[in-house]
């Protein structure tokens, strides 16, 4: 839990310091967020936990593993680029 909660500040931070990051990272959020999330706790616009599980057993073959800054970032921007928004 700790290397999650440092992973979503540091990416606050970047988020802070530019808007594009930011507009990126909320972009994302928001793509992947649970559906009726306004209708359980925490009303937040998460992605479900069993998602989150899956992409990241198929990307790094470990449900546990967490992706570092950078390769969040990277995603992000490829995102956008992608859909050209």
């Amino acid at each position: 839990m700790q290397r999650r909660t440092t992973l979503f500040l540091s990416l606050a931070w970047r988020a802070a310091l530019d808007p594009r990051v930011a507009r990126d990272l909320l972009s994302l959020v928001w793509a992947m967020r649970t559906r009726g999330w306004w209708r359980t706790p925490p009303f937040l616009p998460v992605p479900p936990d069993e998602y989150l599980r899956w992409r990241m057993y198929t990307a790094y073959g470990d449900e546990e593993a967490l992706p570092s800054v950078r390769e969040v970032l990277r995603y992000a921007r490829w995102r956008r680029e992608l859909l050209r928004t």
